[in-house]
């Protein structure tokens, strides 16, 4: 293990490397780390950190990429600093045993990037294992990673000395293509800073790196999902009626779509087997459940159940889902989806997008928060994350929304605005979208269903909205004629769209046309 002591990790106890799944299962239950519930997934919790810390994370500030960041959207960390904080967790770390595993991110051999993970719990390198791309034996001769995670949860930073914000810390060094992770035990921390990485190294490429989901067409045709938290991404690009490529993280080359990682990282909260079939039983032995509730004698889990956190998550190889295509690639993609859950209940349940227009909703991130849902909110407020994934951008929104205007545009790929939130009134008012409906469009969208029909133009926002769609309702394709009040309609859609150019104001953008594809608000 020459690498480990490049990065001062030396005189450890033990280096547990590679272990397959079920000795890292045994390795976290003998060390009381999680037990295993009645269906055989690892329960673990994960203490006061039950999400990500976006107050947490930096971004070494390197001379190499200082004039490249975001740093708008990100916070800068100093390299002094840095080296130091790596020395301290080494120490840390001294006559402690780790758990390493090696393997790999991107699916297309074309991109691949070897990556290290080192752990200091058995039950988060298991989850590293289900989560990125496992190497085969003779891939792991002469293993030299590109990308090096080092987390160690019960290393807690002192801000005083360490320049961090709290004792928890996720910093990423672009140079040395290296993150620290200390302070927190939430797995999240691990799988978003290598995708932060892969956000920074991709475009480059030029590769388009996306927060979506993929899936295929029993034709070979692929299709992308975006989606904030709460917008259905998950659900609906595990459709038993097509075969999954990847639930989270994903590149466009020039050669196709590519899953970033070999798992995910599913929200359990609420989850059934009726309507969530292929995520309920995919967790089962080797999958981790995180901060989910279970019954303390027969160990059934309780996925209703919030106590801990509504965070509550299953991490399992995505070659758990019936049909998943492995490797992970596809085609270039027929259609691209932006679902939003839009609680003012204006947005058409599903619309056509222009390229302008696509490069203006991909740039707002749009969705939106539920009255009660935080204290003090008590009406739906318009939440933007630009490309659907503001968190890990360490370049600007720009940057990518470029790359996807180009590729739709040169692949002759649509796009569609699809919204999961509420119809003929506001939340508290109206109802959110039958699930069963929402299927029906997106299935309509992405067989070329919809390329045929007729359209009408949404005044305020400009968007297509088709007139018919197979298996849903004419009158609820128009939100406005769902709302009983039209007037007040048109005010809550004046309101929103407002919302829109507001937050596109914050990018220095000298793209009249995509500007232009944004909401008409009245002067």
């Amino acid at each position: 293990m020459d690498n480990l002591k490049s990065l001062l990790l030396a005189n450890l106890k033990k280096v547990h490397y590679n272990l397959p799944v079920p000795r890292l299962v045994e390795e976290a239950v003998a060390r009381g780390e999680g037990v295993l519930a009645s269906n055989g997934a690892l329960v673990v919790h994960t203490g006061k950190y039950t999400g990500r810390s976006p107050n947490d994370k930096f971004i070494v500030d390197e001379p190499q990429v200082r004039d490249e960041i975001w740093w708008g959207n990100n916070k800068p960390f100093s390299r002094e600093k840095f080296d130091a904080l790596l020395r301290r967790m080494a120490a840390y770390l001294q006559n402690r045993d780790v758990f390493v595993f090696d393997g790999f991110v991107c699916a297309d051999p074309r991109y691949r990037i070897p990556l290290r993970v080192v752990n200091e719990y058995a039950y988060q390198n298991l989850f590293s294992r289900q989560l990125f791309i496992r190497a085969a034996g003779e891939e792991l001769k002469g293993f030299c990673p590109e990308i090096t995670v080092i987390s160690a949860p019960g290393f807690k930073a002192q801000p005083e000395i360490d320049g961090t914000n709290s004792e928890a810390f996720i910093i990423l060094s672009f140079e040395k293509r290296m993150v620290l992770i200390g302070g927190t035990l939430y797995s999240g921390e691990i799988k978003k800073s290598v995708f932060t990485m892969l956000n920074y190294i991709m475009p480059k490429a030029g590769v388009l790196s996306m927060h979506c989901s993929a899936n295929m067409g029993r034709d070979g045709s692929t299709a992308l999902f975006f989606g904030l938290s709460g917008t259905g991404k998950t659900t609906l690009s595990a459709d038993p009626e097509r075969l999954l490529i990847g639930d989270d993280e994903h590149g466009w080359s020039d050669e196709g779509v590519f899953n970033f990682e070999g798992g995910c990282y599913a929200k359990c909260i609420n989850l059934s087997r009726e309507k969530e079939p292929q995520i309920y039983h995919a967790i089962r032995f080797g999958t981790v459940l995180e901060n989910v509730v279970f019954d303390d004698t027969t160990r059934e889990p309780d996925y209703g159940s919030d106590a801990i956190t509504e965070n509550t998550r299953a991490a399992y190889p995505v070659d758990y889902i019936p049909g998943a295509v492995i490797p992970g690639t596809g085609g270039h993609p027929r259609a691209v989806i932006f679902l939003t859950a839009d609680a003012f209940g204006v947005l058409p349940p599903i619309a056509r997008l222009s390229i302008e227009q696509a490069m203006y909703y991909f740039i707002s991130g749009y969705t939106s928060k539920l009255a009660g849902t935080e204290r003090g909110v008590t009406e739906p407020q318009a939440t933007f994350s630009a490309c659907f994934g503001a968190p890990f951008l360490p370049l600007s929104p720009l940057v990518y929304s470029e790359l996807l205007g180009e590729k739709i545009k040169k692949y002759s790929t649509e796009v569609f605005l699809v919204n999961t939130g509420w119809s003929g009134g506001p939340y508290g008012v109206g109802q959110r979208m039958d699930l069963n409906y929402t299927r029906a469009m997106v299935r309509a969208a992405l067989s070329g269903k919809l390329s045929g029909v007729e359209y009408e133009e949404d005044p305020v926002f400009g968007l297509m909205i088709p007139r018919t769609c197979p298996g849903v309702p004419p009158e609820i394709l128009n939100p406005r004629n769902t709302w009983r009040d039209k007037r007040a309609y048109d005010e809550t859609a004046m309101k929103l769209a407002r919302s829109f150019v507001e937050n596109f104001k914050k990018f220095s953008i000298d793209w009249p046309e995509v500007t232009a594809a944004g909401p008409r608000v009245a002067k």
